[in-house]
């Protein structure tokens, strides 16, 4: 399992995916469904969704991860042929200078570099202020704005910064999308792990548009209407001095669980998890060995924020992987953390009742 999962990472940080433009990605997860035997289906905002049907007197359960990343969205090509963008989703300006991107035109992919100012050329407040992203100009070389736009750029065109996979050692692998390509691959070895296996009605979905304002799991969940959902996302490392007092989560110590998030900066929301959720993970993890850690933090947001408000309320619990370097160029994950993860689930699944009790009191 661990072989297939770090394949299907490496695969998947490479396909540009821009929120609103992950069809890429999902023509690559939905040719691997169909090798499993699995249907498949897309709605209008392009969610892929596949339900393995299971016991009625079970409640059924959705699990879904995005596939989307963040990026830029051309709104100028200058005439010199220099491109200013406007930036999509929770980018990290303090990354973005001197980064290679890739500009997805019409006429195919399309390289470029964001200029950093010469240091040489730097003056004392220049050398320490960070760039706001409407300052930031692409340089995909071609000189001219006639140029650029016989390449297939145009306002609106999706960018990404450029797909790169580093090995790093032991089992932690640092690049592009970790977030949320990880998850993808995660329920794609879930996904192989269910079939023909009895238990709940099981949704899973690669969903859309999460880094913009989280939009594409709700339309899924008010299709679908699960009565338990279970969002797979990072989880944010803790293990390094910048991060130590946020918690106590440790790259390569397995899946953990969100009890508390609250966003905080702008997005009143968040998710307080359904206790007998809790305790469905916890107790799968206990009986099996498995490794389990606990977040609580504030500045985290899924979609599973809005997912748990439909209907008559979801059973709803984040769960994930740890890694560092969150909404940067450069993330970093271990895979037998993704491996645990998807014995987690499985586990999770397996230990469902019949007439399993979601009502509070």
């Amino acid at each position: 399992m661990r072989s297939r999962l770090r394949e299907a990472l490496r695969a998947l940080m490479l396909i540009p995916g821009l929120s609103g433009h992950e069809e890429p990605v999902a023509l690559w997860i939905r040719a691997r469904l169909e090798a499993l035997g699995l249907a498949s289906r897309t709605d209008r905002l392009g969610n892929l969704i596949v339900t393995i049907p299971g016991d009625m007197s079970k409640p059924s359960v959705l699990i879904f991860t995005h596939m989307d990343q963040l990026g830029f969205v051309v709104r100028k090509i200058e005439a010199d042929g220099l491109i200013r963008v406007e930036r999509l989703g929770g980018v990290s300006e303090r990354a973005m200078a001197a980064q290679e991107v890739v500009l997805s035109g019409t006429r195919g992919p399309v390289p470029g570099v964001i200029l950093n100012k010469a240091h040489h050329a730097t003056t004392a407040e220049e050398k320490y202020r960070v760039l706001t992203t409407p300052e930031i100009r692409i340089d995909t070389g071609h000189g001219s704005k006639a140029a650029v736009e016989a390449a297939g750029l145009r306002i609106g065109t999706p960018v990404t910064y450029a797909g790169r996979v580093i090995e790093l050692a032991g089992e932690r692998i640092a690049g592009t999308s970790v977030d949320d390509r990880a998850g993808c691959a995660v329920l794609l070895e879930l996904a192989a792990a269910r079939v023909g296996k009895p238990g709940p009605t099981l949704h899973l979905v690669w969903s859309v548009q999460e880094e913009f304002n989280l939009r594409g799991a709700v339309v899924a969940a008010q299709n679908l209407m699960p009565d338990i959902a279970l969002q797979v996302d990072l989880m944010l490392a803790t293990d390094t001095p910048d991060m130590a007092d946020r918690g106590e989560m440790v790259l390569g110590g397995g899946p953990g669980i969100s009890l508390y998030s609250f966003h905080g900066r702008g997005t009143l929301n968040g998710v307080i998890p359904h206790p007998a959720v809790v305790a469905l993970v916890e107790q799968a993890a206990a009986a099996r060995g498995l490794p389990l850690q606990r977040s609580a933090q504030v500045g985290v947001l899924t979609d599973l924020s809005y997912v748990q408000l439909l209907g008559d309320g979801v059973a709803s619990l984040d769960v994930g992987f740890p890694m560092r370097g969150s909404h940067s160029t450069v993330e970093c994950c271990d895979i037998s953390d993704l491996e645990a993860l998807v014995h987690l689930l499985d586990a999770t699944l397996d230990d469902i009742p019949p007439g399993m009790r979601l009502d509070r009191c």
